[in-house]
Protein backbone atom coordinates (compact mmCIF):
# COMPACT_ATOMS: atom_id res chain seq x y z
CA UNK A 1 0.00 0.00 0.00
CA UNK A 2 1.63 3.46 -0.69
CA UNK A 3 1.17 6.28 1.30
CA UNK A 4 -1.37 8.15 -1.11
CA UNK A 5 -3.49 5.41 -0.77
CA UNK A 6 -3.95 5.32 3.04
CA UNK A 7 -4.40 9.29 3.08
CA UNK A 8 -7.23 9.36 0.78
CA UNK A 9 -8.58 6.48 2.64
CA UNK A 10 -8.31 8.47 5.99
CA UNK A 11 -9.57 11.85 4.44
CA UNK A 12 -12.96 10.00 3.28
CA UNK A 13 -13.56 8.51 6.39
CA UNK A 14 -12.89 12.14 8.01
CA UNK A 15 -16.07 14.55 7.65
CA UNK A 16 -15.55 17.52 5.41
CA UNK A 17 -16.46 19.77 8.30
CA UNK A 18 -14.06 18.20 10.54
CA UNK A 19 -11.28 18.94 7.94
CA UNK A 20 -12.82 22.31 7.74
CA UNK A 21 -12.91 22.93 11.57
CA UNK A 22 -8.88 21.44 11.29
CA UNK A 23 -8.23 23.59 8.71
CA UNK A 24 -9.21 26.69 10.77
CA UNK A 25 -7.47 25.59 14.22
CA UNK A 26 -4.36 25.34 11.85
CA UNK A 27 -4.40 28.99 10.40
CA UNK A 28 -5.15 30.17 13.02
CA UNK A 29 -2.15 29.03 15.11
CA UNK A 30 0.32 29.17 12.12
CA UNK A 31 -0.93 33.39 11.89
CA UNK A 32 -0.61 33.39 15.62
CA UNK A 33 3.25 32.28 15.40
CA UNK A 34 3.86 34.04 12.09
CA UNK A 35 2.96 37.56 13.72
CA UNK A 36 5.01 36.87 16.98
CA UNK A 37 8.03 35.94 14.80
CA UNK A 38 7.35 38.93 12.69
CA UNK A 39 6.92 41.36 15.56
CA UNK A 40 10.26 40.03 17.35
CA UNK A 41 12.22 40.08 14.66
CA UNK A 42 11.62 43.00 12.43
CA UNK A 43 10.10 44.85 16.13
CA UNK A 44 7.07 45.89 13.92
CA UNK A 45 3.48 45.10 14.64
CA UNK A 46 0.95 43.93 11.66
CA UNK A 47 -1.52 45.77 10.61
CA UNK A 48 -4.39 45.59 13.35
CA UNK A 49 -7.49 45.23 11.10
CA UNK A 50 -5.65 42.18 9.38
CA UNK A 51 -5.43 40.15 12.52
CA UNK A 52 -9.29 41.31 13.22
CA UNK A 53 -9.83 39.92 10.15
CA UNK A 54 -8.29 36.90 10.37
CA UNK A 55 -9.64 36.14 13.63
CA UNK A 56 -13.02 36.91 12.42
CA UNK A 57 -13.16 34.78 9.44
CA UNK A 58 -12.00 31.94 11.08
CA UNK A 59 -13.67 32.68 14.65
CA UNK A 60 -17.37 32.47 12.36
CA UNK A 61 -16.27 29.62 10.66
CA UNK A 62 -15.78 27.76 13.46
CA UNK A 63 -18.93 28.97 15.28
CA UNK A 64 -21.13 28.55 12.38
CA UNK A 65 -19.66 24.79 12.39
CA UNK A 66 -19.98 24.41 15.80
CA UNK A 67 -24.07 25.37 15.69
CA UNK A 68 -24.29 22.66 12.70
CA UNK A 69 -22.85 19.98 14.72
CA UNK A 70 -25.47 21.48 17.47
CA UNK A 71 -28.18 21.19 15.74
CA UNK A 72 -27.63 17.78 14.17
CA UNK A 73 -27.42 16.39 17.45
CA UNK A 74 -30.59 17.87 18.58
CA UNK A 75 -32.31 16.31 15.60
CA UNK A 76 -30.41 12.92 15.60
CA UNK A 77 -28.67 12.65 12.60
Amino acid sequence: MDIDFLIRIIIMKIKSLTIAVIACIILVILYTITAIVIQYKTGLQLDSSLTMGVFGLFGTELAVSGFIKIFKIKKGE
